[in-house]
């Protein structure tokens, strides 16, 4: 279950990467695209600055996880993991009420499983 866990969380940071780079340098071609639904096409070019913002919030998400496979201590790994993890479903949760349920899916059904594979390992 180790193994699972840690894949999972990496799947995890890499997709807070890629959402990174999608809000702070593809808002307005690539964000366009994956927002369609939730934001009319006008609103994206007044919102590159906001959205470049949520993506810097993302990478420390990312960083977080990704700092998790660098601590030695077994307990501290677990925690470091799980609070992350924890962030990262919080804010799919939320994305998924204030801005469109494939939210949820996406990012939040994710970070769950990853949460139940590391307390399970």
């Amino acid at each position: 279950m180790e193994i699972v866990a840690k894949i999972l969380i990496a799947v995890v940071a890499i997709e807070h990467l890629y959402i990174l780079w999608m809000e702070m340098f593809a808002w307005e071609t690539k964000g366009k695209e994956v927002f369609k639904s939730a934001l009319p096409a006008e609103m994206f070019k007044p919102t590159k600055g906001l959205a470049a913002n949520q993506g810097l919030y993302n990478g420390f998400l990312s960083a977080g996880l990704i700092w998790s496979f660098l601590i030695e201590d077994p307990k501290w790994q677990t925690n470091v993991a799980l609070f992350f993890l924890s962030c990262v479903a919080v804010a799919g949760i939320y994305g998924a009420i204030s801005a469109t349920k494939k939210i949820f899916f996406v990012q939040a059904l994710p970070a769950i499983l990853a949460i139940v594979a590391v307390l399970l390992k």
